[in-house]
């Protein structure tokens, strides 16, 4: 474990291996432990680097607790990402974003393709891109869900759930595994990360940020492609809708469906992801 200062914030990073560099991202409510099964044996291969996100940083813009969503934008995760790699050397690095943690993934693709090697986006629908948002730059093709909604009413979701982080959270890990749960230890690290009004305020600045980012994602479509090779990942309940926003604007697209697995793949069906990651990551590799 490190704490990399990048783009005015401090970020916990988990590190591993060595190798060509493998950047991981995560989305909410979780923490880069959502990567836990999964490190090991990706660190066989490569530089594993899986950081918190901006809004679980420490920092002077990150203890801000904007309730307005300023500063946690696509593009400002993105940049994180990319002083991230800086910071620690790397060069070129594959990079994997699930969640929230897809759009920065995904537009930082599109603005350093000298930087990403290869891309994979998990489980997100990129607002901004067709069937990608209702226009406010939500991300469901049918409509966003409920959260989206009472996360974005700025001061709202903060001042409510505080003092029930661990049902409200709780809810979420459950219903993104279908309903098996993840391990107690697990568990009771992403409750703590998101207790208290501040650590819920900067986490719901995502998605108060979601109508600039949907923007920013659409602006950078418009004049770039994805010319790595990428590779879409679906579930419970994205499926093949995030492979079906790509194709237009990637070269080089493969997709997947994972059936019988919740949205947070990593937690639900590890083994299964890394049988689909492994090969793709590694298939430019020499060794």
């Amino acid at each position: 474990m490190r704490t990399v200062a990048v783009n005015g914030v401090a970020l916990k990073v988990a590190l591993a291996g060595a190798g060509p560099a493998l950047l991981l991202l995560h989305g909410f409510p979780h923490t880069w432990e959502l990567w836990r099964a999964v490190i090991g044996p990706l660190a066989r291969r490569h530089r594993v680097i899986a950081p918190d996100m901006r809004w679980l940083a420490t920092g002077q813009e990150a203890s801000m607790g904007e309730p307005t969503g300023a500063g946690y934008d696509a593009a400002t995760l993105a940049r994180d990402a990319e002083c991230l790699l800086e910071a620690l050397g790397a060069t070129r690095a594959a990079v994997v974003g699930i969640d929230a943690g897809a759009p920065p993934a995904f537009l930082l693709a599109l603005r350093r393709p000298d930087l990403v090697r290869r891309l994979v986006l998990m489980e997100s629908l990129l607002g901004g891109l067709p069937s990608g948002g209702t226009g406010g730059g939500q991300p469901t093709a049918s409509g966003p869900p409920w959260w989206f909604g009472f996360h974005s009413e700025p001061g709202l979701a903060e001042s409510v759930l505080t003092g029930h982080e661990d049902r409200y959270i709780g809810w979420f890990l459950d219903q993104g595994t279908l309903g098996r749960g993840v391990p107690t230890a697990l568990r009771e690290a992403f409750i703590a990360a998101y207790t208290g009004e501040d650590a819920l305020c900067r986490a719901f600045a995502y998605y108060r940020a979601l109508p600039d980012s949907a923007r920013q994602l659409r602006d950078a479509a418009a004049t770039a492609r994805l010319t790595m090779p990428t590779m879409a990942v679906g579930a419970h309940p994205v499926g093949a809708a995030l492979e079906q926003q790509l194709h237009p604007i990637a070269d080089d697209l493969i997709g997947h469906v994972l059936e019988d697995c919740g949205h947070i793949i990593p937690l639900d069906r590890p083994e299964a992801l890394l049988a689909l990651l492994q090969p793709f990551l590694a298939a430019d590799i020499t060794t």
